[in-house]
């Protein structure tokens, strides 16, 4: 009975690591790819966060076309995240514009964190923004309905931001009086927050995203080590990018931590390619995963 018993154990042994070969992701830039973006990537080690969900929700946001500030479409998606989000809220922007705001509440009263990102995009014709606009945005609506209320220290206020990208025909040179709409009224309201998370460019297949150059050190730092607990450090390099003006700048402004989230170095910046061609579902499940583990522990 040995040499079957051998062989029984033999085949369970593979048959499980088979199985564990499968759910990592296979050989490391393994050949093709599929629909959800996953070409040579490998998943976060840790399964907490829903990139699934996320990256159905970047799909919806992308089938809606343009989105721009005040548009019919961009109306349509602050309804849905507000309906989405626990306690959605409209908050005001003027120029007829509006953040939505979702609150998970913390173990400790008085703590609060807030956790960002625009859902606008630029005014251009043809311009759907699967990166610039929707990564940031699917993977914010996936944590506001991922923490469940007193499981966290400070209550985290999710922010989505209207009206950061400036009008049409706004010049770059104006973008700091023009732009950042939305984030200039949340930080105000906030401006008594521990910390802000803002996540922007999060969705590319390529992701790498070093530290921002105006981003707070010792917050980059804790978000870092949250990303090597759950295996996705290779997506955060050491080093510093260039200072981006972005929704954290009013909140670093008002003293407040803040860290920006952006592969900058991303080719279809501003451009039509910028659609599901060039964004990953395992980039957002990496994002994901490293964001909620933070959370975790502030």
């Amino acid at each position: 009975m040995r040499a079957p018993v051998a062989v029984l154990v033999l085949q369970l042994v593979l048959g499980v690591g088979f199985v564990l070969f499968v759910l990592l992701g296979g050989l490391p830039g393994g050949g093709g790819g599929d629909a959800n973006g996953t070409t040579g990537m490998t998943a976060a080690r840790i399964d907490r966060f829903d990139g699934r969900a996320a990256w159905r929700f970047l799909r919806w946001q992308v089938a809606l076309g343009e989105r721009p500030a005040g548009s019919e479409a961009s109306r349509r998606l602050a309804a849905r995240l507000r309906r989405d989000v626990p306690g959605g809220r409209y908050q005001p922007v003027p120029g007829g514009l509006q953040n939505v705001v979702g609150t998970v509440r913390g173990r400790d009263r008085g703590r609060f964190v807030v956790v960002g990102a625009h859902y606008d995009t630029k005014d251009l014709p043809g311009f759907v923004g699967a990166n610039d606009g929707a990564s940031g945005t699917a993977v914010v609506r996936q944590l506001a309905r991922t923490l469940k209320p007193r499981t966290i220290g400070p209550t985290v206020k999710f922010v989505f931001f209207d009206g950061e990208e400036a009008p049409r025909g706004v010049p770059d040179s104006r973008f700091a009086e023009e732009g950042l709409r939305g984030s200039k009224v949340a930080a105000s309201a906030y401006r008594r927050a521990e910390a802000m998370i803002l996540l922007d460019f999060v969705g590319d297949r390529d992701l790498s995203i070093p530290r921002e150059a105006s981003s707070d050190a010792r917050l980059w730092a804790r978000l870092r080590s949250a990303a090597k607990r759950v295996g996705a450090l290779r997506h955060f390099p050491a080093g510093t990018a260039p200072r981006v003006l972005d929704d954290h700048t009013p909140f670093l402004q008002r003293g407040v931590p803040a860290i920006d989230l952006i592969d900058f170095d991303f080719p279809c910046w501003h451009r039509s390619c910028d659609d599901l061609s060039a964004v990953s579902q395992r980039s957002l499940d990496a994002v994901g995963e490293t964001v909620l583990e933070l959370l975790r522990r502030l």
